[in-house]
């Protein structure tokens, strides 16, 4: 039998913080994805970034955005159709595991030529476009990987303006053009490749370094002089402009409809909700629901700035005691993230049901969650994971999606929701993850293992923000383990738990690197951690990158 959830309608003169904690991956059900809007193009600038499978691929569309310019990535073999109704100024392609000269290589469709705008290729790039155009691309003699000095051969290129003559560049290629392609010249070499860099009728570049990475000197200046110089781009897709932009297309999208929103607290959906708002007012409802799982104080946090910021219809529920009967006894944490996207899935739509008929859903979806996600947009990439707020919805629901954020990195979603007047501490809070400290408890979830973590996250955090890092850390948080060991408190033997800590610096939580802590910082918050919570006489500090592990432990 199921536990009653409490719920109460806050009245739509009160504020409230938003977030998105949808369990709606498609896998959790096996049911169909909701109809997702095609939305006309935009008379904005555009760069496409056309994705061979590298992993540096959304970096390249993280630089372009970078100079102000808005920029997609899709599949090397997307319809010209398609890219056309992106109002594209210039390409880039990616590179990729391939090399050209295998069987089944992917290959750039002829229409990057034939449109006559600017290409730029980078490494797999390069060589599909020197392949295509006639040039031999072989298996180097020796492997190029990391720093190199790359050496500017044709200093009057537009591609180089306002760069020194030399500099380093990072490099990761097993083959090398051979020869050039009929028309180009060597813009620039380094010791191992004579053809680094080329180029033809200042129009379509070859790189075969990696200017995206940050290892690679003055790569921010590469890429403006090609998306604002040689492709002409403005450069004024700013926050202000976007928000412009969203609030047209939500009311184009929404019309009369009526939307529903789920929340949670984060910085996502908050300026997801905010957008909504400004476009359609009160046909937004927003529903947020406590699954017991949240940090300590986090609902009344959440409802407080909502009180003090929005002004919106939302409906609150807690779920606590019913989410916590579907996780006892389950320890595997994929199924306590499939037990946990089910039940909300359940009580979102009871709760739907009651607020009579709803046209859409909002999401405050993001691009690294669909390209993490899919495979469909970008066929040369792996799938790496699935996320809780990408995939599909139960059929009967009969919502169509609304995801103003579909497109947009975290740094920029902050951008927006500074841009929009939402406070700097839930502008900057911390992502935190869909089902919540269920996967930062290792083996079965308890009432009295979450409130350990509960007290162990609060200290770390404080000390956290106390020390003033709190900004510079992508993610810092406590995980409580099923290790126990023995320990000594005063003359009495102990028998603990182990507990965690995790603090990684990132851009976009695609790559992560373990935060160099100070170590009196760390000492302080083992100290607290293991007086003040008697559950606790061990406390270790995760000094491993993304990749090879992940950020969360489970």
């Amino acid at each position: 039998m199921k536990k009653k959830v409490e719920s109460h309608r806050i009245a739509a003169s009160d504020d409230i913080e938003v977030s998105t904690y949808l369990g709606l991956a498609k896998e959790l059900r096996g049911e169909q994805p909701v109809v997702e809007p095609k939305l006309p193009p935009s008379d904005r600038d555009t760069i496409v970034v056309l994705d061979f499978g590298s992993q540096y691929s959304m970096l390249i569309a993280r630089r372009v955005r970078e100079c102000h310019v808005y920029c997609e990535l899709v599949s090397y073999d997307t319809p010209w159709e398609k890219i056309a109704s992106l109002n594209p100024r210039g390409l880039i392609l990616s590179g990729g595991p391939a090399s050209v000269y295998d069987s089944g290589a992917p290959l750039p469709l002829p229409y990057i030529y034939e449109s006559h705008m600017p290409v730029m290729g980078i490494c797999y790039g390069m060589f599909a476009i020197a392949s295509h155009l006639g040039a031999q691309v072989t298996r180097g003699a020796k492997r190029e990987y990391g720093h190199t000095i790359l050496h500017v051969s044709e200093e009057g290129s537009p591609l180089f303006a306002g760069l020194p003559s030399s500099f380093p560049v990072w490099m990761s290629h097993g083959d090398q053009v051979m020869e050039l392609p009929p028309g180009f010249k060597t813009l620039a070499h380094t010791e191992n490749s004579p053809f680094a860099v080329i180029g033809k009728d200042n129009s379509v570049y070859g790189l075969q370094f990696h200017p995206e990475v940050v290892h690679t000197a003055h790569g921010k200046t590469i890429f403006q002089n090609f998306v604002l110089q040689i492709c002409g781009c403005q450069g004024n897709w700013t926050p202000a402009n976007f928000i412009s932009e969203s609030v047209d297309k939500i009311k184009e999208q929404v019309g009369g409809g009526r939307v529903v929103c789920a929340l949670s607290g984060g910085v996502d959906s908050a300026v997801a909700a905010t957008l909504i708002d400004r476009a359609i007012g009160n046909k937004l409802t927003c529903i947020f629901i406590n699954n017991g799982l949240l940090r300590r104080d986090e609902p009344e946090r959440v409802l407080s700035t909502f009180k003090r910021h929005l002004r919106m219809d939302v409906v609150y529920v807690d779920a606590t005691d019913r989410f916590l009967e579907r996780l006892k006894g389950v320890s595997d944490p994929e199924q306590k993230r499939q037990l946990i996207g089910n039940e909300f899935i359940q009580i979102f739509e009871e709760e739907a049901a009651t607020l009579g008929k709803i046209d859409f859903l909002a999401q405050g979806t993001l691009y690294p969650d669909v390209i993490e996600s899919t495979s469909t947009d970008t066929k040369a990439a792996a799938k790496i994971k699935s996320h809780h707020n990408v995939g599909g919805l139960p059929a009967k629901m009969n919502f169509t999606l609304v995801e103003p954020l579909r497109y947009l990195f975290k740094d920029e979603v902050r951008q927006v929701g500074l841009a929009l007047g939402l406070p700097e501490d839930r502008v900057w809070r911390q992502p935190f993850p869909g089902p919540g400290l269920a996967i930062r408890i290792i083996g079965d979830v308890t009432r009295e293992k979450l409130e350990i973590l509960r007290a162990a996250d609060w200290i770390l955090m404080s000390e956290i923000k106390k020390a003033n890092l709190y900004r510079q850390l992508w993610q810092s948080f406590a995980v409580l383990t099923d290790v126990k060991s023995v320990g000594v408190m005063g003359d009495y033997r102990t028998y603990g738990y182990l507990l965690a800590v995790r603090a990684v610096t990132s851009e976009d939580a695609m790559t992560a690197d373990w935060a160099r802590l100070p170590h009196d910082l760390l000492a302080t918050i083992s100290d607290r951690i293991v007086n003040e919570i008697p559950s606790v006489n061990r406390v270790v500090y995760d000094i491993t990158s993304k990749p090879p592990a992940t950020i969360e432990w489970e």
